[in-house]
This record gives structure tokens, sequence and C-alpha cells, in this order.
């Protein structure tokens, strides 16, 4: 009996279908599909799951060893090799849009890329994308881009990261945006603990046409330095004279700085 026969044969055994399987094995329907015809051979991450949701050795699996099936223990003390390159994908069969509601995949060599609504993978697209490399709508990775983007490394309308760049907002340890916030920002408008600002600059160094802070420098400035309270009034006035249209909820921001 050949292996495709014998996981047709314990499949009908266990009462399931080829995509029941597909699930529990973490792949395709149409993968357990080509296996069971010969057309392809699954890799050992997958023999390993199918041996284990069986309960069959590896040895009886491929070769029909049914000494390795029946003796007593044999499953217990067999010695499994994982290899060092796991592998795991999961697509789910609910489509939108023409791309998968879920997508995983992922793996520990390789870029192994995932598409869906739900994009998880080494490298992820989709509308919610969750990856070393991740692109979508909302995006969360070491290397992410979107309208927000979460990471390491964030690029976005809306970025937070340890460095982030943003069209809108950029919030991280080095954050450049139109408004940007962290530990060293730069700006149209910009807080943190050194910011450069072409408009307003807030933090403990600040630098800008007005610069509020303890450092400060700039056309307008106002400096808390030696423990002086910021006139906030004073502060919310420069700001309106200077630049009438600033958001009120941002003039409010830096007023009460």
């Amino acid at each position: 009996m050949s292996f495709e026969e014998r996981l047709y044969q314990l499949r009908r055994e266990r009462g399931i279908s080829q995509e029941e399987l597909a699930n529990i094995v973490g792949v395709s329907r149409q993968a357990v599909q080509k296996w069971e015809s010969g057309a392809s051979q699954p890799n050992m991450d997958n023999l390993i799951a199918i041996s284990e949701y069986f309960g069959v050795t590896l040895d009886y699996l491929l070769r029909g060893d049914e000494n390795s099936q029946d003796a007593p223990g044999a499953q217990a003390s067999q010695t499994l090799y994982i290899p060092y390159g796991w592998h795991y994908e999961y697509k789910s069969s609910t489509m939108l849009f023409g791309l998968p509601l879920v997508h995983i995949n992922l793996g520990r060599v390789g870029l192994y890329r995932a598409k869906g609504i739900l994009a998880i993978g080494n490298v992820a697209t989709g509308l919610v994308s969750i990856g070393l490399i991740s692109a979508g709508l909302l995006s969360f990775g070491c290397l992410s881009l979107g309208l927000l983007a979460m990471g390491a490394l964030a690029l976005g309308i809306v970025a937070l990261g340890g460095i982030a760049l943003g069209a809108g907002i950029a919030a991280g340890g080095l954050a450049v945006g139109w408004l940007a916030i962290g530990g060293l920002a730069k700006g149209i408008y910009a807080l943190g603990g050194l910011a450069f600002a072409e408009k307003v600059a807030a933090g403990g160094a600040a630098f800008g046409h007005i610069a509020i802070g303890d450092a400060v420098q700039g056309a307008v400035t106002f400096s808390n330095h030696g423990g002086a309270a910021l006139p906030a009034s004073a502060i919310r006035s420069a700001i309106l004279q200077a630049f009438p249209t600033i958001p009120g909820w941002l003039l409010t921001l830096f007023s009460s700085f």
C-alpha cells in the first residue's frame, strides 16, 4: 500500500473530510487532495502532524511498517527530528473581495507571505496585517506600512514606533511627521525631549518659530528654565497670532504644556 493509499484509508477510518484534515494540519484542502492523489508529498512538519493526529508512527505512515504501528509503546518511544525551518500555513475558505478572510503563513526560514483581510505572516499584506514586514490599513510589525502603522520602524498616516515616520501624527523614539512626538521629534509641530518644528515646538530643548520648554530658541520663546511657570494664556495668544488656522485641540495641547 502506498503512502497516498494509507493516508486515504486513515482519513476514511477516522470519518473526516479532506477539508477537516487540512484544518487540523494547517494546509489547504487542495494540498490534502494532492497528497491523496500522489501529485505531491507533505513536508516533514506536515508528516509529523498527520502521524500525531492518527496515532501512527512515521515509519508506518511512509512505509507501511505494521510493527511500528502495533508495537506497544512504539509511538511513545519514537524520536522525532523536527527540522529547523518549520512552516505553518492556514487559509480560510471564506473569501471577501477576492481575499481569504484569514491567511496565516509563518516560518522560521524564508519570507512566507500572507495576504488576506487579516494577514499574519513573515511578510503580511491585508486590511489588518501582522508580520515582520507588514502593510495594510492597520499594520503591526518590525517594519510596518499603513494608515495606522506600529512597529520598530513604522511609516503611515499615523505611525507609532521606535522610528516613526508619519504623514499625519508620528510618535516614537525618533519621530518625524506633521505632528511629531518623541525623544527626538521633528515636524510642522513637535513635542519631545529634543523638538524641532517649523511652527511650534515644545520640549526639554525646543527649536521653532514658537519654542516652549526649558532650553528654547525661536522667534517667540517661552522658557520654564529654573522651574518658572509658563503663561498658558500668553502662549495661546502668541500661537493664535502667528498661526490662526491651527486646530483647536493642538492649540490646547501646546498652551497647556
